[in-house]
């Protein structure tokens, strides 16, 4: 009976445990630092398909989607944002607000579907955003644009998705050289980063976007390959995003894995750890 006794209690502490071990992981996530995998390339260079960072949630405060979707389709699993937090949603605002810069990587809630983007905030409310040749102005004037020489990359599948790049020199055979322009753009309060150009297409010349009272305009930095705010929800973009969606700001890549799943640390890019993201 006492070895029974004793037995129970240990699955008993065990239990415990792993409850309070995920009542506390959950309550970090929610609170301070949410872990992201990078699953696509519309980011490159800044970011790259398996570079692993975690979101600075304190950076803008929080809202509803502050509180993490819990997505595990293999087991049945798909427990939103909004089934959790959805009585914080509805009036565009956040507690202990902190206001987002010109420039920031962040990543947000995309409007409609509620799965996380991360994209890069161009437009700040107020602002008129347009794309003329690929050129970014706002306010009607031309952004800092500087030529800075290729982005080079091997034409093959990346990440679990098995995607490949598109390619400024295509097609490329498997194995190849795939090569993309690079360039260095300045916004009007003096960040610098790197944007790729793959060819001229209708996302390289747009009309004026007003961005409202409460919302931003994001865009990705490989600009040609980038699902963002250029495009309304209506058309399978992003549109405006509401200062309640935003979800964290994006500091630094802790590591990186160029192979098809992060636990092949084989794989890991040795140049990536904690690379801070400008």
């Amino acid at each position: 009976m006492a070895a029974e006794a004793k037995t129970g209690n240990a699955v008993w502490e065990t239990i415990k445990t792993v409850v309070f071990a995920l009542l506390f992981a959950g309550i970090f996530r929610t609170l301070f630092f949410q872990p992201f995998w990078i699953p696509s390339g519309s980011m490159k260079e800044t970011l790259l398909i398996g570079d692993f960072l975690f979101v600075n949630k304190m950076a803008y405060g929080y809202s509803y989607a502050s509180c993490p979707n819990l997505l595990m389709p293999g087991i049945g699993i798909n427990i939103d944002a909004q089934n959790i937090c959805g009585f914080l949603d509805g009036d565009n605002t956040r507690v202990w607000a902190g206001e987002p810069k010109q420039g920031d990587v962040a990543v947000f809630r995309h409007p409609t579907t509620g799965r996380d983007f991360i994209k890069r905030l161009i437009g700040m409310p107020g602002d008129r955003i347009q794309v003329r040749q690929g050129v970014l102005h706002i306010n009607g004037t031309a952004v800092g644009l500087k030529p800075d020489g290729e982005f080079e990359e091997t034409y093959a599948p990346q990440g679990p998705q098995g995607l490949r790049p598109r390619c400024e020199n295509g097609p490329v055979g498997l194995g190849g050289i795939c090569t993309k322009s690079r360039f260095i753009e300045t916004l009007p309060n003096g960040v610098s980063y790197t944007i790729l150009n793959i060819g001229n297409q209708s996302s390289d010349n747009t009309g004026v976007y007003t961005v409202p009272e409460g919302h931003y305009f994001f865009m990705g930095d490989n600009r040609d390959n980038s699902s963002d705010s250029r495009l309304p929800v209506s058309a399978g973009g992003v549109g405006f995003v509401p200062y309640e969606n935003l979800i964290g700001r994006a500091d630094r890549v802790m590591f990186s894995s160029a192979g098809r799943s992060m636990l092949y640390f084989w794989t890991w890019r040795s140049d990536r750890f904690f690379k801070r993201i400008d």
